[in-house]
């Protein structure tokens, strides 16, 4: 049988706000490609509201209107419902349950050094611990969001997903994942599936700053270009992006590391790009090459980098405007995608229950077993 055709592919987001370009090199682009080629069993794209409460739940309503967000991103982006199973996570109550089995698997300590999980802690400003001295200004961390890593696994392990197309900074949840799997089927059996990150190929799509150039394009650091923006408000944060701060004039040498207009060109420029936008080069190394030795302004880049983005935001802004004339459709949409996707996760989680021997009421012979030892009918 082809392997490929027996892949379950799962990814999923947090409905914290708008997706971003970030979201779109990093992962949307990529399972858009996976959809189309259809060399897959399964292919699962969720919602992931109740991982968004976790730290906003003094905000539900935030995370509530943000559900229609993210499904408008999908959709605009190419997701098609017929091909792909889109749904809400909450609306799947099997995954708390193995969430809660999972618990027993992993340590305090494994979770404390999971990096994902101390890079979110401190953009968050929580403390592991209450009361120590000179955290005044940080709040304690829920324990939903401390058990993160353990929620993801019920998310993809529940799909029995083989495949989870996310950016890199996505791959220490992707180990954790792996060493639950392990364990619990080292104790109970061979019950579940060991999950493998696919990364986008494109180096720069997997982890892109933000137009600030200062760290990790992030909705909390306000340094991101929305999928949903007009025109007019992607011209306006390419031509305010940070470029080289040594590169003062046109004639000066300009430097690429660090340069996040390159780093977006990287992810985005394509030869056909170049040859609609700056002719006068055969391909983007070629741009870098005057840019490095001088003589090539931030300004024409920029503009280049504008030209790019717009050619690539216009048609999922259409999209959008279209899937945003009927939004009972799209519940209707994740309402019947959520349905399908509990099944699944009702018969992973029937055959968990049953490796774990607490399937009491389905085991006849248990029950059979007893009814002898007791001497009953």
């Amino acid at each position: 049988m082809d392997k490929e055709k027996e892949r379950v592919i799962l990814t999923g987001d947090r409905p914290t706000g708008r997706l971003h370009i970030g979201h779109f090199v990093g992962s949307l682009r990529n399972r858009v490609a996976l959809q189309n080629e259809g060399k897959y069993k399964d292919m699962f794209v969720f919602i992931a509201d109740a991982q968004a409460l976790t730290d906003n739940m003094d905000n539900p309503e935030k995370v509530r209107q943000n559900v229609i967000e993210v499904a408008l991103d999908y959709l605009s982006v190419g997701l098609d419902p017929d091909k792909v199973t889109m749904y809400i996570q909450s609306q799947i109550p099997e995954l708390t349950e193995l969430t809660f089995y999972y618990m027993d698997l992993v340590t305090v300590a494994r979770l404390q050094r999971n990096p994902t999980v101390k890079t979110e802690m401190a953009m968050r400003g929580y403390r592991d611990s209450d009361g120590e001295e000179g955290d005044d200004n940080k709040k304690g961390m829920p324990v939903g969001f401390f058990t993160y890593p353990i929620s993801q696994a019920a998310d993809i392990t529940a799909f029995m997903a083989t495949t989870v197309p996310t950016g890199d900074d996505q791959k220490p949840m992707i180990e954790q994942t792996v060493e639950i799997v392990r364990r619990f089927n080292s104790i109970y059996g061979d019950t579940l599936v060991e999950p493998e990150i696919l990364l986008p190929s494109n180096a720069a799509s997997q982890r892109l700053p933000g137009t600030d150039g200062k760290a990790k394009m992030s909705k909390s650091l306000g340094n991101c270009i929305y999928l949903s923006e007009t025109a007019e408000e992607v011209h306006k944060k390419v031509m305010s992006m940070y470029t080289d701060p040594l590169h003062l004039k046109v004639t000066d040498p300009g430097h690429l590391e660090g340069n996040t207009v390159f780093t977006y060109l990287d992810a985005f420029c394509t030869d056909d790009h170049i040859a609609r936008y700056l002719p006068e080069y055969a391909c983007l190394d070629e741009v870098k090459a005057h840019y490095t030795r001088g003589g090539l302004g931030d300004m024409k880049v920029k503009r280049l980098l504008e030209n790019v983005l717009q050619e690539t935001l216009e048609p999922i802004r259409n999209r959008r405007a279209g899937f945003e004339k009927d939004i009972p459709a799209v519940y209707e949409m994740l309402r019947q995608g959520s349905l399908k996707a509990r099944e699944t996760a009702a018969d992973t989680l029937s055959r968990v229950k049953k490796a774990m021997k607490i399937d009491y009421f389905d085991d006849v012979d248990l029950i059979a077993e007893q009814a002898r030892r007791y001497g009953s009918r």
